[in-house]
């Protein structure tokens, strides 16, 4: 175990060579090789250590690398002689699609093709084989930035052709990251157009490919096979809750531990743990992050590296446009519930804001949920899993994405909850305004939402504004029973005497029945009143007349609080 500890590295020559840190995961080239599958599909959060793995399984089978095996003395796999002898043995594709991230299906398309013709300028000799016909060398000199749809489309397929004539031997493919493009043109709005032509290559690539021997792609999500992976039978999808593979994405326990105590920082590892620890592969519990683990040991400074190492705009998106549903489970998770929930581990990304669940399995495979049980319903015939946030790193993820839906400098958030502090209520109703109209749209475009249901996906994204800015002075709830009813949002002081408890209604305006906002403010404080919502308050010790009543009436974008 190497003491320099590189911070991004993705190479695994580089590593090796300059003696780095290195947690050895090259088990991984055996299980691959006995499991012997055609082309297993191993989604696995960000930043878990895919582009490393393949890598080295690049630098490990990849003729590139033939004689090289001084980069893997030492390490598990030179211990079998033999994988000693399969070290270099093979022609190999290996590309990523993790920098391929476009707002519009044309820069997508145009990353692919730059990736695809990268690959043949890398593999230029094979151009120059002697018995190359005229055709294929017509196609190999079409693969460009520039190329057509239908050329980019085949250009793996192609590329395998002529490395398995070249070598004698049919191909490895790894592919890294290959949903990447998938979750951007998801945020974006062009999903549906990539998802064809990614159809197209994929199937050419790994299903009806002779020269191809076997593959492996990575990712994050498990995408539907229905929507990108419809013709390939051959494909063996290995999710979180496999067995197979448990242990080569992330580090265990036991390496976390062993590093602390190399680095000389034992006392660090019930922090460590609260931090980093939660992820679970398979029966493996107990998984941390690399990426933070690295950070750690290199700064010895706790932060959340892992949670901010790159956007998390798709979460956002789909949490933020959620129903009320959605916001209420959230607000439950961020205060250490647990969600119980059947799963389906397929994402269907056109169906994330219309199937039921569908948002808790996005989350569960990008890491921010974790299973903690799960037990089998003979009623349902299915299993029901019980989920959290992993740790105290995605908690903050969280806490600052909601802050960033409120955080903008033409957004006064923060002036809005000082002057609720205060019960200005014409503050209050001032910023408010500026609020509703500047944010509202943010939680009422999705396209299962009905227009009637703006308000209501509001009023919980600033629920959980509330749980997020007031979280040290105020334990703030919603949509709980109280009294005779279910009260809209409560704000209980976590130190009596300090701070007034405040109960708030929400109501949209019915012009059959209220002639102007302020009648239906007095409707929101009736409700108050006759449902007795401060029950719950009155039974914890507060007086009765230290606490606040606010109606919050919408009718639009307007807003009016009293």
């Amino acid at each position: 175990m190497g003491r320099t500890i590189s911070i991004g590295a993705q190479s695994f020559e580089f590593i090796r060579k300059n003696e780095c840190f290195f947690v050895d995961k090259t088990d991984f080239i055996r299980e691959w090789w006995e499991n012997a599958d055609a082309v297993p599909l191993i989604p696995r959060p960000r930043r878990f250590g895919k582009t490393l793995n393949l890598d080295m399984m690049n630098c490990f089978f990849s003729k590139a690398y033939e004689g090289r095996g001084e980069l893997f003395e030492g390490l598990s796999i030179w211990e079998n002689e033999k994988y000693r002898k399969l070290q270099g043995s093979c022609p190999v594709i290996f590309l990523s699609f993790a920098d391929i991230k476009g707002e519009t299906i044309e820069e997508t398309k145009q990353g692919i093709k730059h990736t695809l013709a990268k690959l043949y300028e890398t593999h230029g000799y094979l151009r120059d084989r002697k018995d190359i016909g005229k055709r294929e060398l017509e196609f190999f000199d079409s693969v460009s930035p520039d190329m057509e749809d239908t050329v980019a489309v085949l250009a793996l397929k192609y590329l395998s052709d002529y490395l398995a004539a070249y070598y004698g031997q049919k191909v490895l493919i790894f592919l890294d990251e290959y949903d990447t493009p998938l979750q951007e043109a998801y945020v974006y709005g062009y999903w549906k157009e990539l998802a064809g032509f990614i159809r197209r290559m994929f199937n050419s690539a790994f299903k009806t490919n002779p020269s191809m021997e076997r593959a492996i792609m990575t990712g994050i999500t498990r995408v539907s096979k229905e929507s990108i992976f419809s013709d390939l039978n051959n494909l063996t999808v290995v999710t979180t809750t496999s067995e197979n593979y448990r242990t080569q994405f992330g580090f265990t326990e036991e390496e976390v531990f062993g590093a602390l105590d190399f680095f000389g920082i034992p006392e660090q590892k019930e922090m460590v743990k609260k931090w980093y620890d939660g992820f679970t592969f398979g029966s493996q519990k107990d998984i941390y992050n690399p990426w933070s683990i690295i950070n750690f040991l290199r700064f010895k400074e706790l932060k959340p590296y892992w949670a901010n190492s790159s956007s998390n705009s798709l979460v956002s998106l789909l949490i933020r446009q959620g129903n009320a549903r959605t916001k209420t489970i959230m607000e439950d998770l961020m205060k250490g519930g647990v969600l119980e929930t059947e799963l389906d581990e397929e994402i269907i990304f056109d169906q994330l804001q219309k199937k039921p669940g569908a948002i808790w399995s996005m989350l569960l495979a990008s890491g921010y949920l974790k299973v903690v049980d799960r037990y089998f319903s003979s009623d349902t015939r299915r299993f029901t899993y019980r989920l959290e946030l992993t740790n105290w790193e995605v908690e903050m993820m969280f806490e600052d994405m909601i802050r960033g839906w409120f955080g903008a400098e033409d957004i006064p958030y923060n002036d809005f909850i000082k002057a609720l502090l205060l019960d200005d209520v014409e503050a209050m109703n001032e910023f408010m305004n500026e609020i509703a109209l500047t944010t509202f749209s943010s939680f009422d475009i999705a396209e299962s939402a009905a227009k009637n249901d703006a308000p209501e996906r509001f009023y919980h994204g600033f629920v959980l504004g509330l749980m997020v800015e007031l979280k040290g002075s105020y334990e703030v709830t919603s949509n709980r029973e109280s009294g005779f009813g279910r009260y809209d949002i409560m704000l209980i002081p976590r130190k009596m005497g300090q701070l007034d408890p405040m109960v708030i209604e929400f109501k949209v305006r019915k012009p059959r029945k209220e002639a102007s906002l302020e009648e239906t403010v007095a409707v929101a404080l009736q409700q108050i009143e006759d449902k007795a919502y401060d029950a719950v308050l009155v039974e914890r010790g507060f007086e009765k007349e230290q606490i606040r009543h606010y109606g919050f009436a919408f009718e639009g974008k307007r807003v009016l609080i009293g």
